[in-house]
């Protein structure tokens, strides 16, 4: 019994630092940020966007969106899709090069 109480303390001891270093996501304002941050958080967590903004244009969201729609189950109202679409474009779209 002793035992299982040291390794619980231990763990949480272990874990604290891990979890001091965490930050909350903070999206950027604008049109649509309330309906990203209920919808998204369902699932995942908002890093998710971040990681991935480098890398999805307009084409990419929406087929991001759609996959977590249609393949994962996320429940999304249709009418919330293209105001999701257009904020995840808008503020973390991939951006053009000016080539």
């Amino acid at each position: 019994m002793k035992s299982l109480i040291f390794l619980m303390i231990l763990s949480i001891v272990l874990s604290s630092p891990v979890l001091a270093q965490e930050e909350k996501i903070k999206l950027k304002e604008g049109p649509g940020k309330k309906l990203v941050e209920a919808n998204c958080t369902i699932c995942h967590s908002l890093d998710y966007i971040l990681i991935n903004s480098p890398f999805l244009d307009k084409k990419g969201w929406e087929a991001s969106v759609n996959k977590m729609i249609q393949v994962m189950g996320a429940p999304i109202n249709k009418d919330d899709v293209p105001q999701i679409i257009e904020y995840l474009t808008t503020y973390y779209g991939k951006k053009e090069s000016s080539q």
